[in-house]
């Protein structure tokens, strides 16, 4: 997966930072994708810097589990992260709940010291996208 961001001035481009992962081997099914309408680009804390927002999900597996997910924000040049999994249903309980496994996250350090705009920001968009449908 490849993310770059690029100022244009002039005729000049600059690559100011770049989002790259990737797994390495996997003998089985392979997916790297970006959460569908997922990207944006906002100024949450109203300061004239943009935020940008990326969302995508990476996983090798041969079976119903579930993908590593992660959301990626730059304001400028600094970064924030939530890297954790999604959660997939596997089964039915007897009385009918829906059983799943996965969901969990961690918040990076720059998240955790962020305005709390852009952690409910965040927290909002995970929580929108945490269910794995098979579409997206």
């Amino acid at each position: 997966m490849f993310g770059y961001h690029f100022v244009i001035s002039g005729n000049e481009a600059k690559q100011t930072w770049k989002v790259y992962d990737y797994i390495s081997d996997c003998p089985v099914d392979l997916t790297a994708s970006f959460v569908k309408n997922t990207f944006n680009v906002t100024d949450l804390n109203n300061n004239g810097i943009a935020e940008i927002w990326l969302m995508y999900k990476t996983v090798c597996h041969g079976d119903v589990s579930p993908s590593n997910m992660k959301i990626i924000m730059y304001e400028g040049n600094q970064k924030y992260a939530i890297r954790g999994e999604n959660k997939v249903q596997v089964g039915t309980y007897e009385n009918g709940e829906k059983q799943f496994i996965g969901g969990k996250f961690k918040l990076d350090e720059s998240f955790k010291k962020a305005p709390k705009i852009f952690k409910d920001y965040a927290l909002n968009l995970w929580d929108k996208n945490l269910i794995e449908t098979w579409d997206n």
